[in-house]
């Protein structure tokens, strides 16, 4: 017993030890010892505890200087928050716990860098032939600056090269070189290309190393320019014209077009060295001109070409007076016009279905004094000559009120209660009409629904009694018809009163008594809604 105790014990104390160690105050910062950040981004130091309960946390730099970031403590672990990083973060932080009596610290090293895009690269606004030209390459929002190195390089030659050593600052900076230089003819189309290197040592960070490049245009004016009309310059109406104009010139001259029209006015167009006419007209005949201009040299040069179009009917139209929707009784005219050489033949038809009308127009129009609905349909003007022919049509729309209002009810006006009542309505109109049927003097309106033209009331009562109004109407007018109904009640079935009344006649020579019986026999024989003779004679006994 004694060895068994001794042997638990012993388990006990390992156990404890086991225990102890494993709850054994500790810390770490993560990331550990060196972090590379970049300015603008966002970085979180963490310092985390094991073994202790309630560590105190508390964060500084190796030369307290301002922490630049936000601390936020949990139980067992502590945040350093840069958000954004800046310049002012490249430093050493410390962060140190407390737990208990016992202090641990631990440091990171946060370096920093920005290099967050490629240089830009400027020229002056004119880079003419014999001119010097000046080349400016720019680098945003650089840090450290001290290591940046600038290269301009003309195609694989190395113009200028530039260091920043010495220049030491605590913030981003933009970093500039230029270089200028005599422009020559074969510097036209070269490329100039601005390297820019961070080289850092031992930090990881990509790109090192950026660029841009742009290529070099040396100005000169326009020279040889002419008209090139495709497919020429005499075409039919409705064909394609092409115009572009072609001229030597770098940078690439301004387009501007003008057309000479009639009384010496001039119609300007699109600046482009391409003028496109997908249909030409008539009226586009004339005399074109491109005139190209140099912004840069000043330098400006012109050249015509006379264009000829054979046209077919053109200007054609084909208009409605007042509209081609109107009501019925009002006047409309259609108007057929069209310009062209030879003179156009001017033919109107009217189409409705399959039938189709030759009309009789007065210099194209046609009018119709009172449109009726049989005026509506479909009208077509067709412009002719030699060259061609054009179409055009119209809807005219004619439209009525609602007429010849019919209405029938089914089986009467006057019917009993429990039947149906069914209301038929017809009427012609454009566009169709709706319909209402609403009671008179009811003090809650109550449309009832309608089916084809149909309404129907169903098991009518009493209260059905009335009259109704049938609203029929469209957005040109309505018509109202006024319905009688009556409901009267149900009449008493034969076999409930027949008996009664030969049971009346056969006694009249019976006294009084006997009348007194059969009134109340009567009486009983209407409540219960029946009658029997063998209980009449058994009141009787």
């Amino acid at each position: 017993m004694l060895k068994q105790m001794g042997r638990t014990r012993q388990t006990v104390l390992i156990i404890l030890n086991v225990l102890i160690t494993v709850k054994a105050f500790e810390m770490e910062v993560i990331p550990a010892d060196r972090v590379v950040a970049r300015i603008g981004e966002t970085l979180i130091l963490t310092c985390n505890t094991t073994g202790c309960a309630l560590p105190k946390f508390s964060w500084r730099t190796q030369m307290d200087y301002p922490l630049g970031g936000k601390v936020y403590n949990n139980k067992t672990y502590s945040t350093l928050t840069m958000n954004p990083v800046s310049a002012e973060n490249y430093n050493d932080y410390l962060c140190t716990v407390i737990c208990n009596r016992e202090k641990k610290e631990k440091s990171v090293k946060v370096e920093l860098y920005s290099f967050p895009s490629d240089p830009v690269i400027e020229t002056t606004a004119s880079l003419v032939v014999g001119e010097t030209a000046t080349v400016v390459c720019k680098v945003h929002d650089v840090f450290p600056s001290d290591h940046l190195e600038l290269l301009l390089k003309k195609e694989e030659h190395i113009l200028h090269s530039k260091t920043f050593e010495g220049d030491v600052s605590t913030k981003t900076e933009t970093k500039t070189v230029t270089y200028s230089f005599n422009l020559l003819t074969e510097d036209n189309g070269k490329e100039i290309t601005c390297v820019a290197r961070l080289q850092i040592a031992g930090m990881d960070f990509e790109p090192k190393e950026r660029s841009a490049s742009l290529k070099l245009n040396a100005h000169f004016g326009p020279q040889n320019t002419f008209i090139n009309a495709s497919p020429g310059n005499l075409l039919m109406e409705g064909h394609s014209l092409k115009l572009t104009c072609v001229t030597e010139s770098n940078p690439p001259a301004q387009v501007f077009w003008r057309k000479h029209l009639a009384k010496e006015t001039i119609q300007h167009f699109i600046e482009n060295n391409v003028l496109s006419i997908p249909h030409a007209h008539f009226i586009d005949s004339g005399q074109y001109i491109c005139e190209v201009i140099n912004p840069v040299t000043n330098k400006t040069e012109k050249a015509t070409v006379n264009i000829i179009i054979q046209a077919p009917p053109k200007n054609t139209t084909l208009m409605v007076f007042p509209s081609s929707s109107v009501k019925e009784g009002e006047s409309v005219t259609i108007s057929c016009t069209a310009t062209g050489v030879p003179a156009v033949q001017i033919t109107l038809e009217k189409k409705i279905g399959d039938v189709i009308t030759t009309l009789k127009t007065e210099d194209g129009k046609y009018t119709i004094d009172k449109a009726q609905l049989k005026d509506a349909g479909k009208y077509k003007c067709t412009f002719t000559n030699k060259f061609g022919n054009h179409s055009l049509d119209v809807e005219l729309d004619v439209k009525v009120p609602p007429q010849n209002v019919t209405v029938l009810v089914y089986p009467s006006e006057n019917v009993k209660e429990g039947e149906n009542i069914t209301i038929v309505c017809s009427t012609y109109s454009n566009p169709p009409s709706q319909m209402i049927l609403k009671k008179v003097n009811q003090e809650k309106e109550i449309i009832l629904p309608v089916v084809n033209g149909t309404f129907t009331l169903y098991n009518v009562t009493k209260n059905d009694t009335g009259r109704y109004l049938l609203d029929v109407f469209n957005e040109v007018g309505n018509n109202i018809k006024v319905i009688e109904i009556a409901v009267v009640g149900k009449l008493e079935k034969t076999y409930q009163i027949m008996p009664l009344i030969i049971a009346f006649s056969c006694v009249t020579a019976v006294a009084i008594p006997m009348v007194a019986v059969l009134i109340y026999v009567s009486r009983k024989a209407k409540i219960n809604g029946s009658y029997s003779l063998v209980k009449a004679l058994r009141l009787k006994v």
